[in-house]
């Protein structure tokens, strides 16, 4: 057991104007089971490089373990996956190695296939296995679950409860609360350690909030009332004094002048404090504005529909023949193991060439707004990408912004912001676009937790028509209507 000390950090990316870290102070044990959380683009990736030492900056860190880094940058990934993991764990005894693949329901035959031709889920669960198995690293993982489906993330969250020294980037309330003992939080102003899961922090942090709303509303009255108090003194002093002239004992009524004056003096310096208490509240408040939805109405009550299709890839079937149809006003949510077909089931929709059997038939004018699952395509400024998708540029900056974007963003270029906030980029321009039915593909990648609180209040009022593949089990809970299982 040791500690992490993070004394006076503060660091700003070169060229750029805007700090990520300014003055930072906290440690942390590294025993813990540590949940980092934060909006999109606070410096959560960055924090984990800063501690790899990937950067300069100002300010001290002391930490006496090594750090590993998930996910790990394999060198020729088109050796077997056994010569990769003996490269990132080479101390390890391969009974150690086959224990931790068995937790993780991954078979030993894996590791002499290509790591390259690995699924995602397989490649993440053969290196967080690999990396618990360097005795005394302390681990930084960020963000394990984005190709993880619903069920490997129930896996891989069981697998972190019962290890120790990390640190979780994740996005994923579930997740979060399976595995973690504590919560490292990226607020607006401050940074938190706070012990438990990230419900009982969510909710602290909630409780917290409220308290400091009232409070400041409290001040607010008391600052209005003190402020009335210390004019009323002010203008009765004045008459007094102007009252001296031609009095009999103008002593007493400057003796009574000075004591109206001092009393308005006391008022001003408590009005003052008042002040300075409420310039210490709701620092850290999350503003969530309601987010805008234009959803518009289709003349049928099936806007599509799958008749016995199933996906091929040459003679291999990907998935058993699928019936169903998707209905006005349903939210339908795909479900089923990565690799099962989903992705290929929403390109169907969308006309892509993708080979398949069985019948996709279209609602005559249906209009379709769509979310891949992918943002590598994302680059140059971003009125260049307003300007090609024909958006509405107010409509579509004003949902950037509710959904946490500082303006300083807007003049960076799109292959500069983090993942979440190219995602947020995808999700704004659906937003903007009047549609019949919206397809999204694993939206919530790298989404942060208020922005995925955001959309579902937006989902559950405006009640689009949808399309979509979620593993955020919370979420495909809230907004799901009905779900289709590959």
């Amino acid at each position: 057991m040791s500690m992490i000390k993070v004394e006076n950090l503060s660091f700003t990316y070169p060229g750029s104007y805007d700090p990520i870290f300014e003055q930072v102070n906290f440690q942390i044990d590294t025993a813990w089971k540590l949940g980092f959380v934060g909006r999109n683009g606070r410096g959560k990736t960055t924090f984990l490089q800063l501690l790899l030492g990937a950067y300069d900056y100002s300010g001290h860190i002391h930490g006496s373990v090594p750090f590993d880094y998930f996910p790990y940058p394999v060198r020729q990934p088109e050796r077997p996956a056994q010569a990769v993991l003996e490269e990132v764990c080479p101390q390890a005894e391969a009974w150690e190695l086959l224990r931790e693949l068995a937790d993780l329901e991954v078979e030993w035959e894996v590791l002499q296939r290509p790591f390259l031709t690995l699924s995602q889920g397989e490649q993440t669960k053969l290196l967080l296995a690999a990396l618990f198995l360097n005795p005394g690293h302390f681990l930084l993982i960020d963000e394990p679950t984005n190709h993880l489906d619903s069920r490997a993330r129930a896996l891989v969250a069981a697998y972190l409860n019962k290890k120790s020294g990390f640190i979780l980037v994740s996005h994923d309330r579930r997740f979060l609360d399976g595995c973690v003992d504590h919560i490292l939080s990226l607020n607006r102003a401050t940074i938190d350690v706070q012990s438990g899961n990230f419900s009982s922090w969510l909710d602290n942090f909630q409780r917290q909030q409220d308290f400091e709303a009232a409070q400041n509303q409290k001040l607010q009255k008391d600052i209005r009332r003190l402020q009335q108090a210390s004019k009323r003194s002010g203008v009765w002093s004045d008459r007094v004094e102007a009252s001296k002239a031609g009095a009999y004992d103008k002593g007493y009524i400057g003796h009574k002048a000075a004591k109206m004056m001092k009393r308005s003096k006391a008022l001003e310096a408590r009005q003052q404090q008042a002040l300075e208490e409420t310039s210490s509240l709701l620092k850290n408040v999350e503003t969530a504005e309601a987010l805008k939805l234009f959803p518009q109405p289709y003349h049928a009550r099936v806007l599509a529909a799958f008749s016995e299709v199933s996906i091929q890839y040459g003679a291999r079937q990907i998935c058993p023949p699928l019936s169903f149809s998707v209905e006005r006003g349903e939210r339908i949510a795909l479900e089923g193991r990565n690799g099962s077909g989903k992705s290929s089931i929403l390109k169907l929709l969308l006309g892509e060439p993708v080979p398949h059997s069985g019948t996709v038939t279209l609602g005559s004018g249906l209009v379709i707004s769509y979310v891949p699952q992918g943002t590598d395509h994302l680059h140059g400024p971003l009125s260049a990408f307003i300007q090609g998708a024909k958006l509405d540029g107010s409509l579509f900056l004003a949902i950037l912004r509710k959904m946490g974007f500082a303006r300083v963003q807007f003049e960076k270029n799109l292959e500069d912001y983090s993942a979440g906030q190219k995602k947020k980029v995808l999700l704004a321009k659906s937003l903007c676009e009047q549609a019949h039915l919206y397809v999204w593909d694993e939206p919530l990648n790298y989404i942060d937790i208020y922005s995925r609180m955001q959309i579902e209040d937006l989902l559950r009022h405006f009640a689009p028509t949808m399309l979509f593949v979620e593993h955020d089990g919370a979420f495909r809970e809230t907004i799901a209507t009905k779900v289709v299982s590959l």
